[in-house]
């Protein structure tokens, strides 16, 4: 009984500080991603402009008595390419890689 306890412990200990590594790099490495993934996204400027735009045009054109006949499609967002599909499916999906080696890291430390 004393020998498996001891082989406990010394497994404990070596691991234990393998899976803190794995926390930090795993935290690290999530956050860096996730500022990439959120810099990829598309820009809402573009279409917060067209906006702002038709909304000034309306104000002025109702300020002056002018009639309001006309319409302001708003602009469409470009296409993602192949590559940059690709890009992101790859970024999403180590993402969650990385979430799920920290979760796996989380339940070793707690049990």
């Amino acid at each position: 009984k004393k020998v498996a306890s001891q082989h406990d412990d010394e497994f404990l200990e070596q691991y234990g500080g393998d899976m803190d590594i794995v926390l930090i790099f795993s935290g690290l490495f999530s956050a860096v991603n996730t500022a990439f993934i959120a810099i990829m996204g598309p820009s809402d400027a573009t279409t917060t402009d067209a906006l702002l735009t038709q909304i000034i045009t309306l104000m002025v054109m109702n300020s002056h008595g002018t009639p309001v006949t006309d319409t302001y499609p708003l602009p469409v967002p470009p296409a993602y390419s192949n590559g940059q599909i690709w890009f992101q499916t790859l970024a999403y999906a180590s993402l969650s890689f990385s979430l799920l080696a920290a979760f796996g890291a989380v339940l070793g430390k707690q049990w």
